[in-house]
């Protein structure tokens, strides 16, 4: 016997995943996380008896259904399905999903149409925070076809710009969660900061890279994956995100000079495999640290010294392109306050039905 479970697959920015209305899942965490592994093929490297792509962006899972708290239209909690192990993660957010969520929201009755752009308000649970998608909606329904382009997908689609409006610190417990812009481990410089997503900034030259490598070229590097490793769980503990051994955060960047007229270059670590290019939130964490005077970011791009408040731009390099993350930032002290961060993302309904499951996944016994 099989279960069937209604769910729509859906290519949100430059990662893909399935989309489940909350009421469609088991309540009971335990029961879910097996459902999903079911879902999902894991664990197993090829994800071969599942609906996952054998890679960590194409293995995640969005969990949609009606706000609970007055601010927002949608709640959203997002689950990172491990492909080669029987783990399913909910320590982080993941904007690229995100990008999906007011399109599946509206598509499914929980938003109405707004005319030619429906603002979606999305309770991001993962950090308890707010994200505003605009979601074009000329005609009265969602429109997939467009022609904006983001690096890492094929072709051109509807742009759908987000606004994060409360996430500085939101995982961590402040924008720069050691108190510090720079520490010092393992006999270097680092930079940690949660701008929607915990990330620790290492300059590339650092660690004996140029910035330039190939995601296979580091992931194929023992040595470098084991002290970067390390770093992270250490530094986890002290970012107060407690024993991160089996935690998706934080990302370990590696920054260097940009390549092709950005801020700075970028290769981070998700945290095992590398990127093909860059996180959403993961973005916004480097753009804002660049903003940041002092910072990993800032040295190595180049920036001056004293912060630039007020609204600014900054062009994010990664493997397959760049990232244009739009601030508004405040002087505070030798700290920054973030105003507002956004950015342009796409996403496209792939398919929609049911995913079956093994029906003792479902069971509680």
């Amino acid at each position: 016997m099989q279960k069937a479970i209604p769910c729509a697959l859906m290519r949100g920015g430059t990662s893909k995943g399935l989309y489940f209305h909350v009421r469609d899942l088991p309540a009971d965490r335990r029961v879910r996380d097996r459902v999903l592994l079911a879902a999902m093929g894991s664990p197993d490297p090829r994800q071969i008896d599942g609906v996952g792509g054998a890679h960590p962006l194409t293995s995640k899972v969005a969990v949609i259904g009606p706000a609970t708290r007055p601010d927002a239209d949608v709640d959203y909690l997002f689950l990172q399905v491990v492909v080669d192990k029987a783990e399913v993660s909910d320590s982080q957010n993941c904007g690229n999903i995100l990008a999906g969520v007011g399109p599946w929201a509206i598509e499914n009755g929980l938003v109405p149409v707004a005319g030619a752009t429906t603002p979606v308000r999305i309770h991001m649970v993962n950090s308890a925070s707010i994200a505003v998608a605009h979601v074009p909606t000329r005609g009265g329904v969602v429109e997939y076809q467009g022609t904006a382009r983001i690096d890492g997908v094929p072709g051109t689609a509807a742009g759908i710009p987000i606004d994060f409006l409360d996430v500085a610190g939101s995982s961590c417990g402040a924008l720069f969660p050691t108190g510090s812009v720079v520490d010092r481990i393992d006999g270097l410089e680092v930079t940690c900061i949660d701008n929607g997503m915990p990330v620790v900034i290492l300059a590339a030259a650092d660690l004996g890279k140029t910035g330039a490598e190939t995601p296979e070229a580091l992931e194929a590097d023992g040595a470098l994956k084991a002290r970067i490793e390390a770093i992270r769980l250490a530094l986890g503990l002290k970012m107060n995100l407690g024993d991160v051994t089996r935690k998706t955060v934080p990302k370990m960047s590696l920054v260097a000079p940009p390549r092709a007229g950005g801020a700075l270059s970028t290769r981070t670590f998700i945290p095992h495999r590398v990127h093909e290019a860059i996180g959403v939130l993961g973005a916004v964490s480097v753009a804002t640290a660049i903003a940041a005077p002092g910072s990993v970011a800032a040295r190595v791009a180049g920036v001056a010294a004293t912060t630039v408040s007020g609204p600014q731009s900054f062009d994010i390099e990664h493997p397959t392109g760049f990232f244009t993350v739009a601030m508004d930032v405040t002087a505070d002290g030798h700290m920054i306050k973030v105003n507002r961060a956004a950015l342009l993302r796409t996403a496209r309904m792939l398919m929609r039905g049911e995913v079956y499951v093994p029906v003792e996944a479902w069971t509680t016994a």
